[in-house]
């Protein structure tokens, strides 16, 4: 299969207008914000995050991302219902183990407010919903759309974050802020794309319970290797939170949202399009080793120099951006630059994994990373010695994903 470059660019250009929409309100808000909350504000909102964003892709069951190889109505309509069911169960689990977290005293729950404790749950709902939604859209092609909800969902977050800290509602604006925004998003996009509604009871019918058994893939290994990669990526937020006090954590937090803007800007618009050309190739001519090569070095373009700026200039940057009392952020983000870097080239490939049913290998490594960062983090030393060993190892590991994806992308890559 021939792969056409200006296809290929007009899909990512689309998506990328849309994320860039998305994420220039909230980056052009930060240093406002920035200005308005402290740091240990910060860390406590990221950490909320942290749960939704983990807790999210247990509520999916990652069936979102059967549902681009699913093209027709009644099966995404199952999807939507089976999503749905496990949404709102995962929703009320959730607020009750934070609930009781926080009452027995674990250390990093302890610093959640009870407001932030109450709606843990209603966050995990609306962004798992929100994930499966914008999974219809690219099963469609639906790229303009999907970008439209994504910037009305990341607008009035920003916006309702600066006007609540500004009215001097205090740490829980951001809170709140984020709880405004993903219900707009959620709303713009069904507006947008029309999906199937979805079919709900007290208990799945025999349709969902077919769908599960069918796509159990997804359960088995994507669902156990992604929330392992979500954790992994929230885990030193909740160690740093733990061993080095909430102001950290809050530098931590900013760092990570810098850094990981180019990730969710080019990588996940680029990954977006390359879910459909990795799909229909392997489909086509039993490899995607075409579409692979093709996307990495469109990866390797786009994120070489922003992570260069990162590394030369983060410390007077962050200082000048978000004011002095951020600048200790900015010598987190160079240590971490060239990780980002290759988290920005390899994550959007590991699709390859799901592509060629390879699901198991990815949790293999998913759970070696785990152990990793526990490890990094647990080592006695400074914030930055932490972080520095987290680098180093994160980076080692992701010279063997990406080598691993080659393979798999050849369809050449044993089933472990």
């Amino acid at each position: 299969m021939k792969l056409h470059p200006p296809t290929f660019w007009k899909h990512v250009m689309t998506v990328l207008g849309g994320a860039l929409g998305a994420q220039a309100l909230p980056l052009l808000a930060a240093p406002l914000i920035t200005r308005l909350c402290t740091p240990a504000d910060m860390g406590a909102f990221s950490l909320w995050l942290a749960i939704v964003a983990v807790t999210a892709i247990g509520a999916t069951l990652r069936m979102e991302t059967a549902m681009i190889l699913d093209h027709e109505t009644e099966q995404q309509r199952t999807c939507f219902g089976v999503v749905l069911y496990s949404a709102t169960i995962t929703a009320v689990i959730v607020t009750a183990l934070t609930v009781g977290a926080h009452l027995v005293d674990v250390p990093a729950i302890h610093q959640l407010t009870w407001p932030a404790l109450l709606t843990v749950g209603i966050g995990t709902w609306l962004t798992a919903n929100m994930q499966t939604t914008l999974a219809y859209a690219t099963s469609h092609n639906a790229f303009g759309k999907a970008a439209r909800a994504k910037v009305w969902g990341a607008g009035t977050i920003a916006v309702a974050q600066l006007v609540l800290l500004f009215v001097g509602v205090g740490g829980v604006a951001l809170l709140a802020g984020q709880l405004i925004g993903l219900f707009t998003g959620l709303m713009m996009a069904r507006h947008f794309l029309q999906p199937p509604p979805a079919r709900i009871g007290w208990t799945m019918g025999p349709e969902a319970r077919a769908y599960l058994v069918r796509h159990r893939n997804f359960w088995r290994f994507a669902l156990p290797s992604n929330l392992l990669n979500n954790l992994v990526g929230q885990l030193p937020l909740f160690l740093i939170g733990m061993r080095h006090g909430a102001m950290a954590a809050g530098l931590y937090a900013l760092t990570q949202r810098v850094l990981a803007a180019p990730i969710s800007l080019l990588a996940a618009s680029v990954l977006e399009v390359f879910k459909r050309q990795s799909v229909h190739e392997f489909q086509t001519v039993g490899n995607c080793k075409q579409a692979y090569r093709y996307t990495f070095k469109v990866l390797m373009l786009l994120g070489l120099a922003p992570s260069l700026v990162l590394l030369l200039f983060s410390p007077q940057l962050f200082a000048w951006v978000f004011g002095p009392a951020w600048r200790e952020a900015g010598e987190l983000a160079q240590i971490l630059a060239p990780l980002y870097f290759l988290n920005f080239v390899a994550s959007p490939l590991s699709y390859v994994f799901f592509v060629t049913g390879k699901q198991n290998v990815d949790l293999w490594w998913q759970l070696t990373l785990f152990v990793m960062t526990v490890s990094a983090f647990v080592i006695p030393g400074s914030l930055h010695d932490n972080v520095l060993w987290y680098a180093i190892g994160y980076s080692t590991l992701y010279f063997v994903y990406l080598h691993m994806s080659w393979q798999c992308s050849q369809n050449r890559l044993a089933t472990a």
